[in-house]
């Protein structure tokens, strides 16, 4: 008899996808907003980007276990929104795995003090890092839980000195002014959203637990463990750091380094950005693979590739190897591209799996798996989207309030 996947497994596979290294951004983009404002935006994303997996299930539902995107929006929608939704899951996943690639060639380059040259460090971990994706989802569930316990475990190290210092009057910015808080929330939605993108993961979720509640269990379990993660850390830096100096440190260029080494200081340990720089290192490879996952069986489903040892080889040159290229080739391209990523995850995260929904229950009805809140929840889901959307290109254009300071 097979033992039957465990939660834990799939909901550390959802918040190795989510927790990246870009949540070291969050406190960054968030400090217009501060506490309050930038927990409800949290907090609202996370209830949004967990129902719109779930809406992706209950579209699924009718479809072969590894049935994701291409098949069912072909279907459903049509060939047009088909190729457009295509090209956006693509666009967003091959621009992430090629930002973890180059990532993940600097840390290991830095790592071995630079004996190991940063294209053969690039090389090594997408090679490594891929191969417990072509291995199996099993072979992900476990890699995935090993890294989360090491994330957290770093993660509580370097936080332990950062809770024990929050001040409430720091927390609640009672010294430093206000400037408005509420405004600058519109900015800060766009780096919410893209935190929360494991969507490209919904079908290796449901082919990997073989039915839809259990794979929208692990998904919100996933969700709320990023969530946590986002909140306690965010929260503890709002803590210790005034509002104003935040700012600055935002606008440098290597803005993350700066935040780190202005956290040591003020706590005096030495230890702190060695511990922030491993919990790092554990998000990125995390996060590499659970993206590699997602956009893996979303290839294999578009180009109808073999699920046998021939098969998964094909899907995954297809899934790594132009990634791979590119950052060997210009290693900071992805730079330019990911500033778009985050207005072109909306329409997969938000705006077609309400779509989906709303046609399919126009079809089927609501026999089977059916995610609660009925047409008003698939209204406020694709509207989310497009709002986000909208924020993200205002604020490219400069068009949105940046907190200063």
């Amino acid at each position: 008899m097979n033992k039957q996947p465990s939660l834990l497994g799939g909901a550390c596979i959802i918040t190795g996808v989510c927790v990246g290294a870009g949540m070291l951004a969050l406190p960054l983009a968030g400090a217009g907003a501060w506490s309050l404002w930038a927990t409800a935006a949290i907090v609202l994303t996370m209830l949004m980007m967990t129902l719109s997996g779930w809406l992706l299930l209950e579209a699924y539902q009718r479809y072969d276990l590894r049935a994701s995107f291409n098949t069912v929006t072909r279907d459903v929608l049509g060939a047009p929104v088909n190729v457009i939704n295509n090209l956006a899951v693509y666009f967003v996943g091959g621009i992430l795995l090629y930002a973890y690639i180059t990532t993940m060639g600097l840390m290991l380059h830095g790592i071995s003090g630079g004996s190991l040259g940063t294209t053969a460090a690039s090389i090594l971990a997408c090679v490594i890092g891929g191969a417990f994706v072509w291995h199996s989802t099993r072979a992900v569930d476990r890699i995935s839980v090993l890294l989360i316990v090491f994330m957290v475990a770093t993660f509580l190290f370097s936080i332990y000195g950062l809770v024990s210092g929050v001040r409430l009057d720091t927390l609640l910015n009672r010294d430093g002014g206000s400037g408005g808080y509420a405004r600058y929330v519109l900015a800060f939605l766009p780096v919410c959203l893209t935190s929360f993108g494991y969507h490209h993961s919904v079908t290796s979720m449901r082919a990997y637990y073989g039915e839809e509640k259990k794979a929208a269990r692990a998904i919100l379990y996933g969700t709320l463990l990023a969530m946590g993660i986002y909140l306690l850390w965010t929260l503890s830096i709002f803590g210790n750091l005034p509002r104003g100096e935040l700012a600055p440190i935002a606008a440098a260029d290597d803005s993350v380094n700066v935040l780190t080494a202005r956290l040591g200081d003020i706590l005096h340990s030495r230890y702190l950005k060695t511990a922030i720089d491993a919990f790092a290192l554990g998000a990125v490879v995390s996060s590499f693979i659970g993206v590699g996952l997602g956009v893996f069986d979303y290839l294999a489903d578009s180009f109808h590739f073999g699920n046998d040892r021939a098969g998964r080889s094909k899907t995954w040159l297809a899934t790594f190897l132009p990634p791979l290229v590119l950052s060997l080739a210009f290693p900071t391209g992805f730079l330019i591209a990911i500033g778009y990523a985050g207005a072109v995850a909306t329409i997969w995260t938000c705006m077609v799996p309400a779509a989906l929904v709303w046609k399919t229950r126009a079809r089927h009805g609501t026999a089977g798996y059916t995610v609660p809140g009925g047409q008003a929840l698939l209204a406020a889901v694709f509207l989310y989207g497009v709002l986000v959307a909208l924020f993200h290109f205002l604020n490219m254009l400069h068009k949105l309030p940046v907190y200063q300071g």
